[in-house]
């Protein structure tokens, strides 16, 4: 029988359920407080976890340094290019209301939406490229080592 088997198996009910939390404070954060920095923070929390509990490559098997360097890629592409779009509509960076003239408010909403999502994928690559940076400059500890 392997260690830690109750981690591993609290974990796996665990994980998924804070990476739903972290897309409710994702959406309900136009409507209150929260968003896309601490949805972020609590994404990347979720992987780092899972590389807690099984292991760095285990992590990095499931998601990529390469998938964590797009990610951080798209997310500033996404927040900058809502600000480029409502250029490119007539209204100053980040000016949301631009995006629907007549009904400013969806406007506001949808620009916010844009920049939170953006926000998210920017902070949770980056948390999770700093964790692997970290994580892999670590030796391998063994359980007797503990």
């Amino acid at each position: 029988m392997t260690p830690h088997v109750i981690l591993r198996v609290v974990s796996k009910f665990l994980i998924p359920l804070i990476a739903i939390f972290a897309f409710y404070v994702q959406f309900h954060g136009d409507f209150g407080p929260g968003g896309g920095f601490q949805a972020g923070v609590i994404l990347a929390a979720s992987v780092i976890l899972y590389a807690l509990i099984f292991g760095l490559d285990a992590a990095k098997k499931a998601l990529p340094p390469s998938w964590v360097r797009i990610g951080m890629m798209l997310g500033v592409i996404v927040y900058g290019g809502t600000g480029v779009a409502t250029w490119l509509v007539g209204g100053n960076f980040l000016e949301y209301g631009a995006f629907t003239p007549e009904h400013p408010d969806h406007g506001i909403h949808l620009g916010i939406l844009a920049v939170e999502v953006g926000v998210l994928l920017a902070v949770a690559s980056v948390m999770v490229a700093i964790f692997y940076a970290f994580g892999s400059r670590q030796p391998d500890l063994t359980d007797e080592d503990w």
